[in-house]
């Protein structure tokens, strides 16, 4: 195992194998406290156990006395380095190869992995809401901990909170919404700290099928289970391809619109934004990308993020294949062309010396702050090759038996190519050559053999969008499209267009005030790249509203590109970042340079 750079956690001589939990959530100071007990595999000679934190106060660290009556333990050494401003601090602890080591701490208000929400930015606005997002390496800024995926570990935990909110973790919680102020849950599968989670809020349940179902606030819970009402059928056709779901239940934690991201795979139990919720299941393959990633990330994990593509490449491939068997070979071959459109705009402008650091071979490491950047996207364009080269019935197979051999464990792309080596190339020669491969997973860019998908309700899209550039005619038939065929319209428009361009769309088909966010999105970065300040008023809505990245970060850089706009969105932003969550607030002001 190589290093990750990412954490001061020195695996190879001891990992934790077990974590304990004692967490009490204090909403009015806005802090965890508690202890995390680590059970530790040592691997040879040392004196020390490293875990990462960031802005922990550590309160004391003890070691179980060897042979000593169960509770009986020793304080322990410890200091903490000076923090680092992406890693952290390292608690180092010095022991006698304890094999189990607890330590004693709070959280900072600020802990970059938590987000404590006032009752006013929650649907029903009279309880609080507080939840986790641990990935990148953010699970350090709330529990001390070897804070790299390329160590797992099972989990319990004990949790208090006030009696009227329900906690939830990403562990074995059942499926009963009683509240009690007091909440025990077990995670028995081996996970990398990145799945830690945790959220607590006014939580009810609502029963999709007999191993899935949601939980949201109780303003939004039936809608969500409608909108996500085919998980049970996205869980029967993955298993049918790619082997069996092995974490025992697949729930769906509805967060207020605050959450960063679109989803997030915690294990047992997805956290995903309400921005997908808008009645008609159009956005309803973030789903089947979470799910996806029970079995590419959480199953099968790189080992440290420089192989983000192991766990986001390979999901993103899944995903389609889910989207295809249960929503039909149309929508995913629209859903693909939009990813790939998306790659290849970002790369067509890019110089090859530029490319090999915005998409390197899929063997390269590269700094990882946080975003996924193109390498997955190249991963799975990478994979969907592989399955037109050798086909489907040759592919599957392979596919599945790669989440076999590496089930619950961590690896890396090497890995990877030795597997692939091995299980498929080897046993067909003559299908690819050598060289195709390396211009994969070792160069830099996409490879011009490397086929486009392709889409006929795409293709005249583009040419309704041509006819209506040219000659101001409006597309027919444009308000029955479906989202996909709006955001191709909007991907591949120029990025500035006139007034009474946007005027005219925006009179004969409403986008201003959208309830799309992916419509929203592009939406109102034209709106800003073009200045259009008539929808000025609902796109600062939007931003206020909503923060998932995603939607926002366009839109804020579309504005920083012009002084009145960057202007506009330090306002906006000065009124929006009470409800963005840490994680978004530092990616805008990057955007801002504040």
């Amino acid at each position: 195992m190589t290093h990750d750079r990412h954490s001061y956690a020195e695996p190879a001589l001891v990992r934790t194998t077990h974590l304990e939990l004692e967490l009490d959530l204090d909403f009015s100071a806005k802090v965890v406290a508690g202890t995390a007990t680590h059970t530790l595999a040592w691997s040879g000679p040392g004196d020390r156990l490293v875990l990462d934190t960031r802005d922990l106060t550590v309160l004391a660290v003890e070691g179980a006395v060897e042979g000593a009556a169960d509770g009986d333990w020793e304080q322990l050494e410890y200091s903490l380095s000076v923090p680092d401003d992406e890693l952290g601090s390292a608690l180092t602890i010095r022991t006698q190869q304890h094999a189990r080591v607890r330590v004693s701490y709070r959280t900072a208000p600020t802990a970059t992995g938590l987000q404590w929400l006032e009752p006013s930015m929650t649907a029903g606005g009279v309880l609080p809401f507080m939840f986790s997002q641990s990935q990148a390496i953010h699970a350090r800024s709330w529990v001390p901990v070897q804070d790299t995926p390329s160590v797992r570990f099972s989990y319990a935990a004990h949790v208090t909170a006030p009696p009227e909110l329900m906690v939830l973790m990403s562990a074995d919680n059942g499926t009963t919404s009683r509240r009690t102020g007091s909440y025990d849950v077990v995670m028995p599968e081996p996970i990398p700290s990145y799945l830690l989670a945790i959220a607590a809020g006014d939580l009810v349940f609502e029963r999709i099928g007999d191993r899935s179902g949601v939980w949201a606030e109780p303003e939004m819970a039936k809608r969500a289970a409608a909108e996500f009402a085919d998980t049970e059928q996205m869980m029967r056709v993955t298993e049918a391809l790619f082997g069996p779901y092995r974490w025992g239940r697949y729930d769906i934690l509805v967060l207020p619109p605050s959450f960063p991201y679109g989803g997030m795979e915690n294990p047992r139990m997805t956290f995903a934004t309400p921005t997908v919720v808008i009645g008609d299941k159009s956005l309803v393959s973030v789903v089947a990308h979470e799910l996806a990633h029970s079995w590419s990330g959480n199953l099968v994990t790189q080992d440290s993020w420089d192989d983000i593509w192991l766990n986001e490449g390979f999901t993103s491939y899944v995903e389609n294949r889910i989207v295809e068997a249960v929503y039909g070979t149309e929508l995913a071959e629209m859903e693909t062309a939009i990813k790939q459109h998306s790659t290849v705009t970002k790369l067509d402008p890019l110089s090859l010396a530029e490319q090999a650091v915005e998409l390197p071979g899929l063997n390269h490491g590269t700094e990882y702050h946080g975003t996924s950047g193109l390498g997955p996207l190249k991963g799975a364009w990478f994979l969907s090759w592989l399955e037109d080269r050798f086909t489907r019935e040759v592919f599957d197979p392979f596919l599945r038996g790669y989440f076999d051999r590496f089930a619950f464990r961590s690896i890396n792309s090497e890995d990877f190519a030795g597997h692939l080596q091995e299980q498929l190339l080897d046993r067909h020669p003559g299908v690819v050559t050598a060289e195709e491969v390396a211009a994969w997973l070792d160069q830099p860019g996409i490879p011009q053999f490397a086929e486009r998908a392709d889409s006929a309700r795409f293709q005249l899209v583009d040419e309704l969008r041509r006819r209506w550039l040219t000659t101001g005619e409006l597309p027919a038939g444009a308000k029955q499209w479906t989202t996909q065929e709006w955001l191709r319209f909007l991907d591949a428009a120029p990025d500035v267009l006139t007034a009474e361009q946007l005027e005219q769309l925006d009179r004969e088909f409403g986008l201003t005030g959208t309830a799309n966010g992916e419509i929203a999105r592009r939406w109102y970065s034209l709106v800003a790249a073009s200045s259009y300040t008539t929808a000025y008023e609902e796109l600062a809505s939007f931003l206020t509203r909503v923060g998932r990245m995603k939607l926002v970060l366009p839109v804020y850089r579309a504005l920083a590109d012009t002084p009145a706009g960057k202007d506009f969105a330090l306002q906006v932003f000065t009124a929006a970042r009470p409800g963005y969550h840490p994680i978004t607030t530092a990616a805008v002001q990057k955007i801002l340079g504040t």
